[in-house]
């Protein structure tokens, strides 16, 4: 089969598509056509070695796919259904072997594109909003990274949830696709503070979503209101901040991890739980990832570019099967 490999931990540059033994997989996991895959930050770093989980070179990423079962166990999948899948890695390629628990089946109306990018972007921030910064409905949400795969997961969310909205991008050219993804207002990352405390009255958010980390911490803690929570997802950003603690007694806000695969590794039932809210809110027209580009498997190293290089305006696709 096709898969892209990572032989050296040198960056997206140096991942290859080559052609590699299909998977065996064993007795209680799902052999799923890989179709669609979806491309997210931890690819980016896996390049590097980075993450935090460190596969034994070579190896194939790839967190998240859509395709059709070709096998499965008794009693979980039937051969020829649709399904999004979640294996961890190996989904960059033909062929994937993954555990039922992280196989989810698909409505008859939902395309593959759309299965593709969901599992790793909008089960992440579904836990984060509801689980972990306990969004209730009226409140308001900063994004940070409005634009891309996390941030437009969490706009959408955040909207169906019954938030208000507040968009940060980096630039001009991505206010459309926030916007787009469900934000009330965008802002520009440069002086976003002073823009949130216009916004708000002077009040400030109640949570912050950040997938950037980096020189905006300190702003984004700022921008919280009295009780706010800052939900901390990620550093794409580069940098990761320090908090100075006394800054959260000022307005009794919180600073809250986001691990969502901490979580659910000692809770893998949770995952269909997630799922199953995940359709309702899909179902209901409040989910529908916008897809920023759909690239062959052979680009696999410019897909994996375009997030490390924050270029990325929705979410990023492989196809690798028509």
């Amino acid at each position: 089969m096709r898969a892209a490999q990572v032989s050296t931990l040198d960056g997206p540059a140096s991942v290859k598509v080559a052609d590699l033994p299909e998977p065996q997989p064993g007795e209680d996991q799902v052999l799923v056509d890989v179709h669609r895959a979806g491309v997210a930050y931890p690819d980016v770093l896996l390049t590097r070695g980075e993450y935090q989980l460190k596969p034994e070179l070579p190896f194939v990423p790839g967190g998240e796919v859509a395709g059709v079962v070709r096998q499965a166990p008794a009693g979980t999948f039937e051969p020829g259904q649709r399904v999004a899948a979640f294996p961890g890695f190996g989904g960059f390629a033909e062929q994937v072997a993954v555990g039922p628990d992280m196989v989810f089946a698909l409505p008859d109306a939902m395309d593959l594109d759309t299965a593709a990018a969901l599992p790793m972007n909008y089960l992440t921030c579904l836990f984060a909003l509801e689980h972990r910064g306990r969004l209730a409905e009226g409140e308001t949400v900063l994004v940070h990274g409005a634009s891309g795969g996390i941030g437009t997961a969490s706009l959408q969310l955040a909207k169906a949830l019954g938030a208000r909205t507040i968009a940060v991008v980096s630039s001009e050219d991505r206010t459309d696709t926030a916007r787009v993804a469900g934000a009330d207002e965008v802002v520009l990352a440069d002086g976003f503070k002073d823009a949130v405390k216009d916004l708000t009255e002077g009040r400030g958010v109640d949570v912050v979503v950040d997938p950037v980390g980096g020189d905006r911490f300190t702003d984004s803690l700022r921008s919280l209101g009295p009780e706010g929570r800052l939900l901390v997802i990620g550093f794409t950003g580069g940098s990761i901040p320090e908090v100075k603690v006394n800054r959260l007694l000022l307005n009794n806000i919180s600073v809250v991890g986001v691990g969502w695969g901490a979580f659910w590794l000692r809770q893998p039932a949770y995952l269909q739980q997630q799922w199953s809210r995940l359709l309702e809110l899909w179902e209901g027209g409040h989910v529908a990832p916008p897809i920023g580009a759909r690239l062959d498997l052979e680009d696999v190293g410019e897909a994996i570019a375009t997030l490390d290089e924050r270029k990325a305006a929705g979410k990023v696709l492989l196809q690798v099967r028509d």
